[in-house]
């Protein structure tokens, strides 16, 4: 029989093709299958593994190796420092998405406020917000069904009683409501052409095209939520959008032809364009 330190050493071999850390990857993998923490498998690691655990862990590294992401093996990632919950039905939450929080927290320091997150997918965005202001007003929507029911759980799970979910095609159905107004309109849409997408699958192929894929070179959903949140933004209202690196100038031009001044553009922090915003008067 072989010990967690023989097993994890094996391993880490195996995922060095497809992971940058294969190291804590093998030991993150291995906790899930013994429902243990890190740190046990540190302290533990001459620790005998049963012929069924061994069997368990090489079926979970052997979806790794064939592509399938970490946070969908574990159904699980951070943002923002909570824990959510994803499935292939949703994208995985991305540290860089986590731009769209600040600015909106900073953006908006007033103790009330109306905001809503489109596309919404596992409720990360509206769930971080609502976490740092449960007084807020918080909308989210999303077309998936299943997005939603994740997004849902996930709210629950933060014990976030300030989140109205809404299964819509980005503002529709919040629009139905003319008195409805937000102070913030965010969003982080598909913006990925279907030319770039190819060249994106080996990180990508596993999570739903539809919320990363877009017409018009990535920018048709951009130009659909850009057109239709200025009508429901109150007088000083924001849309903040995030986009690919390479998008910015585009996203901003796209934002003044529609009306929205005080247009600027924010990098993450690899220093790229990740979010433009806009004010309406």
């Amino acid at each position: 029989m072989l010990t967690i330190q023989q097993v994890l050493k094996q391993t880490q071999t195996q995922l060095a093709s497809i992971s940058s850390s294969p190291e804590l990857e093998a030991r993150l993998l291995l906790t899930q299958v013994l429902k243990q923490s890190l740190s046990y498998i540190y302290a533990c690691s001459d620790k005998i593994l049963t012929k069924p655990q061994i069997q368990s862990y090489q079926k979970l590294i052997q979806r790794r190796q064939q592509g399938e992401p970490l946070a969908y093996i574990q159904q699980q990632k951070e943002f923002w420092s909570l824990n959510f919950r994803v499935t292939p039905d949703v994208l995985i939450p991305r540290p860089e998405t986590e731009l769209l929080v600040e600015l909106t927290l900073k953006l908006l320091p007033q103790e009330t406020a109306s905001i809503a997150d489109l596309g919404t997918g596992s409720g990360a965005i509206i769930i971080a917000l609502a976490t740092e202001h449960p007084q807020w007003s918080c909308y989210a929507t999303d077309i998936s069904h299943s997005a939603l029911s994740i997004a849902r759980h996930n709210a629950k799970q933060h014990q976030c009683t300030n989140i109205q979910f809404f299964q819509s095609n980005w503002l529709q159905a919040l629009a139905n409501n003319s008195a409805q107004k937000f102070d913030a309109i965010i969003s982080n849409p598909p913006y990925i052409s279907e030319q770039e997408y190819p060249h994106y699958q080996m990180g990508l192929h596993k999570e739903p095209k539809s919320a990363l894929v877009s017409a018009d070179n990535g920018l048709s959903d951009i130009k659909y939520i850009a057109r239709t949140a200025i009508n429901s933004l109150k007088p000083q209202g924001y849309l903040l959008l995030e986009h690919g690196y390479q998008q910015g100038l585009a996203v901003m031009e796209i934002l003044r032809q529609y009306g929205y001044t005080q247009v600027q553009s924010y990098q993450d922090l690899a220093g790229l364009d990740r979010v433009v915003c806009g004010q309406i008067n």
